[in-house]
Protein backbone atom coordinates (compact mmCIF):
# COMPACT_ATOMS: atom_id res chain seq x y z
CA UNK A 1 0.00 0.00 0.00
CA UNK A 2 3.00 2.28 -0.10
CA UNK A 3 4.27 4.19 -3.12
CA UNK A 4 7.90 4.74 -3.96
CA UNK A 5 8.92 8.32 -4.54
CA UNK A 6 12.22 9.51 -5.97
CA UNK A 7 13.75 12.68 -4.49
CA UNK A 8 16.50 14.59 -6.26
CA UNK A 9 18.42 17.50 -4.79
CA UNK A 10 18.97 20.18 -7.42
CA UNK A 11 20.76 23.52 -7.34
CA UNK A 12 18.29 26.38 -7.32
CA UNK A 13 19.44 27.87 -10.65
CA UNK A 14 17.75 28.42 -14.02
CA UNK A 15 17.74 25.31 -16.22
CA UNK A 16 18.62 22.82 -13.49
CA UNK A 17 15.11 21.38 -13.30
CA UNK A 18 14.96 20.67 -17.02
CA UNK A 19 17.91 18.27 -17.06
CA UNK A 20 16.37 15.35 -15.11
CA UNK A 21 12.95 15.97 -16.65
CA UNK A 22 14.36 15.80 -20.21
CA UNK A 23 16.44 12.75 -19.31
CA UNK A 24 13.33 10.91 -18.10
CA UNK A 25 11.26 12.07 -21.08
CA UNK A 26 13.89 11.01 -23.59
CA UNK A 27 13.98 7.55 -21.96
CA UNK A 28 10.17 7.23 -22.21
CA UNK A 29 9.26 7.69 -18.55
CA UNK A 30 5.92 9.28 -17.74
CA UNK A 31 5.82 11.22 -14.48
CA UNK A 32 2.66 10.34 -12.55
CA UNK A 33 2.92 13.23 -10.11
CA UNK A 34 5.61 15.52 -8.79
CA UNK A 35 6.38 18.19 -6.27
CA UNK A 36 9.12 20.79 -6.12
CA UNK A 37 10.21 22.38 -2.85
CA UNK A 38 12.78 25.09 -2.33
CA UNK A 39 15.37 25.02 0.45
CA UNK A 40 17.75 28.00 0.25
CA UNK A 41 20.16 27.39 -2.63
CA UNK A 42 18.78 23.94 -3.40
CA UNK A 43 15.49 22.47 -4.45
CA UNK A 44 14.00 19.05 -3.93
CA UNK A 45 12.29 17.45 -6.91
CA UNK A 46 9.98 14.66 -5.81
CA UNK A 47 8.65 12.26 -8.44
CA UNK A 48 6.34 9.26 -8.60
CA UNK A 49 6.79 7.17 -11.74
CA UNK A 50 5.63 3.74 -12.85
CA UNK A 51 9.05 2.06 -13.05
CA UNK A 52 10.84 3.91 -10.28
CA UNK A 53 13.77 1.47 -10.10
CA UNK A 54 14.73 1.97 -13.75
CA UNK A 55 14.22 5.74 -13.41
CA UNK A 56 16.43 5.79 -10.31
CA UNK A 57 19.18 3.87 -12.11
CA UNK A 58 19.02 6.19 -15.13
CA UNK A 59 19.19 9.31 -12.98
CA UNK A 60 22.07 7.97 -10.89
CA UNK A 61 24.02 6.94 -14.01
CA UNK A 62 23.70 10.57 -15.11
CA UNK A 63 25.12 12.01 -11.91
CA UNK A 64 22.04 12.66 -9.81
CA UNK A 65 21.83 11.74 -6.15
CA UNK A 66 18.47 9.99 -5.75
CA UNK A 67 16.71 9.07 -2.53
CA UNK A 68 13.79 6.60 -2.44
CA UNK A 69 11.01 7.39 0.02
CA UNK A 70 7.88 5.45 1.01
CA UNK A 71 4.72 7.47 0.49
CA UNK A 72 1.08 6.78 1.35
CA UNK A 73 -1.74 7.84 -0.99
CA UNK A 74 -5.10 8.52 0.63
CA UNK A 75 -8.40 9.10 -1.14
CA UNK A 76 -10.43 11.94 0.38
CA UNK A 77 -13.78 13.50 -0.33
CA UNK A 78 -13.10 16.64 -2.38
CA UNK A 79 -15.20 19.03 -0.33
CA UNK A 80 -14.65 21.29 2.65
CA UNK A 81 -13.48 19.13 5.55
CA UNK A 82 -12.12 16.23 3.46
CA UNK A 83 -8.50 16.85 4.40
CA UNK A 84 -9.47 17.90 7.93
CA UNK A 85 -11.01 14.45 8.51
CA UNK A 86 -7.78 12.70 7.48
CA UNK A 87 -5.67 15.05 9.59
CA UNK A 88 -7.91 14.48 12.63
CA UNK A 89 -7.17 10.74 12.42
CA UNK A 90 -3.47 11.39 11.86
CA UNK A 91 -3.22 13.82 14.78
CA UNK A 92 -5.16 11.56 17.14
CA UNK A 93 -2.74 8.73 16.30
CA UNK A 94 0.24 11.11 16.83
CA UNK A 95 1.58 10.47 13.33
CA UNK A 96 3.87 13.10 11.92
CA UNK A 97 3.25 14.39 8.39
CA UNK A 98 6.64 15.32 6.98
CA UNK A 99 5.15 16.64 3.73
CA UNK A 100 2.27 16.03 1.34
CA UNK A 101 0.99 16.99 -2.08
CA UNK A 102 -2.04 16.31 -4.23
CA UNK A 103 -2.36 13.86 -7.08
CA UNK A 104 -3.33 15.98 -10.11
CA UNK A 105 -6.40 14.00 -11.18
CA UNK A 106 -9.55 13.43 -9.22
CA UNK A 107 -12.43 11.07 -9.81
CA UNK A 108 -15.89 12.47 -9.23
CA UNK A 109 -15.90 14.00 -5.78
CA UNK A 110 -12.78 12.08 -4.68
CA UNK A 111 -9.23 13.43 -4.63
CA UNK A 112 -5.96 11.70 -3.75
CA UNK A 113 -3.37 13.17 -1.41
CA UNK A 114 0.14 11.74 -1.20
CA UNK A 115 1.67 11.81 2.29
CA UNK A 116 5.13 11.24 3.71
CA UNK A 117 4.59 10.02 7.26
CA UNK A 118 7.33 9.42 9.82
CA UNK A 119 5.90 5.88 10.12
CA UNK A 120 4.35 4.85 6.77
CA UNK A 121 3.46 1.29 7.81
CA UNK A 122 1.78 2.47 11.01
CA UNK A 123 -0.03 5.19 9.08
CA UNK A 124 -1.49 2.67 6.62
CA UNK A 125 -2.83 0.54 9.48
CA UNK A 126 -4.33 3.51 11.31
CA UNK A 127 -5.91 5.04 8.20
CA UNK A 128 -7.49 1.71 7.23
CA UNK A 129 -8.73 1.16 10.78
CA UNK A 130 -10.59 4.49 10.47
CA UNK A 131 -12.06 3.41 7.12
CA UNK A 132 -10.03 5.88 5.11
CA UNK A 133 -9.16 4.58 1.67
CA UNK A 134 -5.44 4.03 1.19
CA UNK A 135 -4.78 3.87 -2.54
CA UNK A 136 -2.38 1.18 -3.74
CA UNK A 137 0.48 1.94 -6.06
CA UNK A 138 -1.19 -0.05 -8.84
CA UNK A 139 -4.49 1.83 -8.43
CA UNK A 140 -2.79 5.21 -8.44
CA UNK A 141 -0.84 4.36 -11.58
CA UNK A 142 -3.99 3.05 -13.23
CA UNK A 143 -5.73 6.37 -12.46
CA UNK A 144 -2.84 8.22 -14.09
CA UNK A 145 -3.15 6.15 -17.27
CA UNK A 146 -6.92 6.69 -17.43
CA UNK A 147 -6.67 10.48 -17.26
Amino acid sequence: MKLKQLSLFLENEPGTLGRPIRLLADAGFNIVTLSIAEANRFGILRLILRDWKKAKNLLEKNGFVVRVTDMVAVEVVDQPGGLARVLAVVEQARLNVEFMYAFPEKRGNRAVLVFRFDNPDGAVKILKRHRLKVVSSAALLKRAEAS
